[in-house]
């Protein structure tokens, strides 16, 4: 029998992701592949985890009451106006799926996040790229080439470069992509994590109704394993994608975690406090080293540009149980690429260690 499959099945190359082997319960590693809180999940998320695990014989809440009722408070915005999913990736590729069709123009700025690509093409979306290192700097030619009819992705601060646009400047492009009938999808998963600014544009999805704002847990509250992120947007573009969810996608202990997470904005309030003096400490001490070359980050992660290549460097780190994130899968960028997360003071000390004896 010959099965038949859709063409961009076919054509569908999963992306590769920096985080270490999931079977690798090694505990020397120093994960720096990894951009989450300096300072982990709070100890009370642990404990609700820990309080809960007997629920998981249940079935989930399907409406994910609790989560939602929370985001209400967080947000300031009402549960018409948010959706929630396994993860951020999973409402990338719900939102792909519910807006992009076949030859549907899709405007991506290069290096960034490779999900946006991906599920772009499993919708046969037709996909045009704007080369830049630092988005910031070249708005006006971006807005000069915003396609109609069709939708934009930007990642604000840019992973894995780290730049960041103003909430002026997204404003700029959501202002031209509505007039060209255009969506714009504004991935903010590390925004919480930009010490001493806030150029969040989350708040504008009640009155951009081509917006839609993406947050995650991950990030902000160490929740990496247990998969829960949510989205804001118009009306509209929530009763779509809430349409399309599949049932029970957030399972019962991440929907108390979020919920418990949420009500510790003081634990975003430490995280910055850390990365704001480590990402100084780092920048300076990196940038006294030979052939290693800093991006301008915003965030709680670095690029680095290197005549070393990268995967070659990523392996010489490992002995010293360091793990870095190779960056040169990234289109628009290259085998001289790699990426760091700002960590703890005591891990970033063996980071510059081990690379000053880098040779």
């Amino acid at each position: 029998m010959k099965i038949r499959v859709k063409s961009s099945i076919v054509r569908h190359m999963p992306v590769k992701h920096g985080a270490k082997n999931p079977f690798d319960h090694s505990k020397t590693i120093i994960d720096f592949s990894s951009n989450i809180t300096p300072i982990g999940m709070p100890k009370s998320v642990r404990q609700v985890i820990q309080k809960n695990l007997e629920n998981i014989e249940n079935y989930p809440d399907s409406d994910s009451s609790l989560v939602f009722s929370s985001l209400e408070k967080y947000t300031h915005l009402h549960k018409s106006n948010l959706t929630i999913g396994n993860g951020a990736i999973e409402i990338i590729y719900n939102f792909c799926f519910a807006f992009l069709t076949k030859n549907t123009p899709v405007f991506i700025p290069i290096p960034t996040f490779q999900e946006y690509e991906t599920a772009s093409k499993l919708n046969n979306a037709r996909i045009s790229f704007f080369k830049t290192m630092d988005l910031s700097k070249d708005v006006d030619s971006f807005i000069s080439k915003i396609p109609k009819n069709g939708c934009i992705f930007l990642c604000n601060p840019n992973n894995p470069t780290g730049s960041l646009l103003s909430e002026n400047q997204v404003l700029q492009i959501i202002k031209q992509a509505k007039k060209l009938s255009t969506l714009v999808f504004v991935d903010e998963c590390f925004i919480e994590l930009v010490p001493n600014s806030n150029q969040s544009v989350l708040s504008y999805v009640q009155k951009y109704d081509n917006l839609l704002v993406l947050r995650s847990l991950t990030k902000s509250f160490g929740l990496a394993g247990i998969r829960i992120g949510y989205a804001a947007a118009s009306k509209k573009i929530i009763n779509v994608l809430e349409k399309i969810k599949i049932p029970w996608s957030v399972n019962s202990l991440a929907q108390k975690a979020a919920s418990q997470a949420l009500k510790d904005k003081s634990h975003i309030e430490k995280s910055n406090k850390i990365i704001k003096k480590e990402s100084l400490y780092l920048k300076n001490k990196i940038s006294k080293l030979n052939k290693f070359d800093i991006h301008e980050s915003f965030s709680n992660f670095i690029l680095i540009k290197t005549s070393y290549d990268s995967t070659r460097l990523q392996k010489k780190l490992l002995k010293d149980n360091i793990l870095i994130r190779d960056c040169k899968n990234f289109r628009g960028l290259n085998k001289h690429y790699f990426r760091i997360a700002i960590k703890s003071h005591n891990d970033n000390l063996k980071l510059i260690k081990a690379m000053e004896k880098i040779k």
